[in-house]
């Protein structure tokens, strides 16, 4: 029996499931190519404020009904919105899928968007950018998005600004649905103790959106080189340095998770051995890939005190330019392999990763491995092969900057800046800045409820 099962509905919705026979759970996510990417800057947010949105109630259901149907067999119902997509998902006994999916498709297809409710949430939406303010790390990453493809696309902050915040109308938000909500751009995934035909026969009774077909996005282009400093009242400064990537279909795309996970990605790491076990500059420092569908980025990141940033900086360029002129070790090399199998099989334990995981996959278009067929794919890159990665990533192009910290900050910087021609932005204030899920991170395992 394969593993995994998919049929593409009529009108092009997809359906994708894993039965797990020995859980008594299951997880069920529905997937929009809705995020900020696809969003124009005076529209910027609107994708994460349908997400709200829709919650308040439906032709059918109160939000205070939804919450008690889901609390009253003992599950959870949220959802997350990221720049590449929305996703509305809930975990349930097994028993109770069909519960799942119809409340799921409800709030999706037949949300009531009401006038009172939109203004109701505006302040929610309000509070939430106000939270993301005070966090200077996750503001950081939104400032090297903005500063790398600009306020458009990819370089828009999945929250929204209070100003773009302010303008969404029903008409505005109904139009949107209209475009993005569509049959051709969704995906149900389903994992754990379910039967492939029944899902899809309670999806084909209640999923109904619009045969339109599935709008386009705009592919960015990377600045390298483009630097950015953002000041903030805050005690540390927050010191992000990207690198242009390909995207998620690229072949090199396993050899770039090795890399990563040398250089940033644990406590064995480079930048975690050489910034905190060596010289305790940092308490925070670590490496992502952001990899899309028509490009990525490659960030490193660490929080340091003002008087240390040109210390940091020069010695996570020493480790970069140390890879690129004599490789990884070949411990790092091994240990990277082992640490990418081994986190894959963890991470898939339960019915959530692995709805997610089918979900995220399915939406972007690339193949159903399996976990055994993931692992002979990291296998089969070489040392070499990293290598020439390293040197096509981190040595072709400069970087791109971005700083974030209390303005004595710009004292420490002067230094490379007078020998650096290379464009920057300057901003007093980081009003427009939110990263929260920027970078594609999947719904969790959380136990509570969506909060109406």
């Amino acid at each position: 029996m394969d593993q995994y099962k998919k049929i593409v509905l009529p009108g092009g919705a997809k359906v994708v499931t894993e039965e797990i026979p020995h859980v008594r759970s299951c997880t069920v996510g529905l997937w929009l190519n809705a995020g900020s990417r696809w969003e124009s800057p005076k529209a910027n947010g609107v994708s994460h404020f349908i997400e709200h949105l829709v919650f308040k109630g439906t032709k059918s259901r109160t939000a205070k009904k939804i919450a008690e149907e889901i609390d009253g067999v003992g599950g959870y119902l949220n959802a997350v919105t990221t720049k590449d997509y929305t996703c509305y998902y809930a975990k349930v006994p097994d028993k109770y899928v069909g519960l799942a999916i119809d409340i799921i498709c409800d709030i999706v297809c037949r949300p009531l968007l009401e006038e009172g409710d939109i203004e109701k949430e505006k302040s929610v939406i309000a509070e939430e950018i106000a939270m993301y303010e005070d966090s200077p790390e996750e503001i950081v990453h939104d400032l090297l998005a903005s500063t790398a493809w600009g306020r458009c696309a990819l370089g828009l902050p999945t929250l929204g600004s209070l100003k773009t915040l302010k303008d969404f109308g029903r008409d505005s938000i109904v139009k949107y649905m209209s475009e993005h909500y569509v049959s051709e751009s969704t995906v149900v995934s389903a994992a754990g103790n379910i039967r492939h035909e029944n899902v899809v026969e309670e999806i084909i009774k209640r999923l109904d959106l619009s045969d339109m077909p599935m709008k386009s996005f705009v592919t960015p282009k990377w600045k390298p080189g483009a630097q950015a400093f953002r000041s903030k009242a805050i005690e540390q400064a927050h010191v992000c340095i990207g690198y242009e990537a390909f995207g998620r279909h690229h072949p090199d795309r396993f050899g770039l998770y090795i890399l990563d996970v040398a250089v940033g990605g644990g406590l064995s790491s480079r930048l975690f051995q050489k910034l905190r076990e060596d010289r305790g500059l940092v308490y925070s420092t670590y490496s992502y890939t952001a990899l899309y569908d028509d490009t990525g980025a490659f960030t490193l990141y660490a929080g340091t005190a003002v008087e240390n940033v040109s210390l940091v900086s020069d010695l996570i360029f020493g480790e970069l330019h140390d890879i690129c002129n004599h490789g990884l070790k070949w411990e790092e090399y091994n240990r990277g392999k082992e640490q990418l199998k081994n986190a894959l099989a963890l991470n898939l334990e339960t019915t959530n990763s692995r709805m997610s995981r089918l979900g995220r996959l399915e939406l972007a278009g690339e193949p159903l491995y399996t976990p055994d067929e993931i692992s002979k794919l990291i296998d089969n890159v070489t040392y070499d092969d990293v290598s020439r990665i390293a040197v096509q990533i981190l040595g072709q192009k400069p970087p791109v900057v971005a700083v974030v910290g209390p303005r004595k900050t710009k004292s420490f910087l002067i230094r490379r800046e007078l020998n650096d021609t290379r464009p920057r932005e300057e901003t007093g204030s980081t009003q427009d800045s939110h990263r929260r899920f920027a970078w594609g991170a999947e719904p969790n395992d959380s136990p509570t409820s969506r909060k109406p």
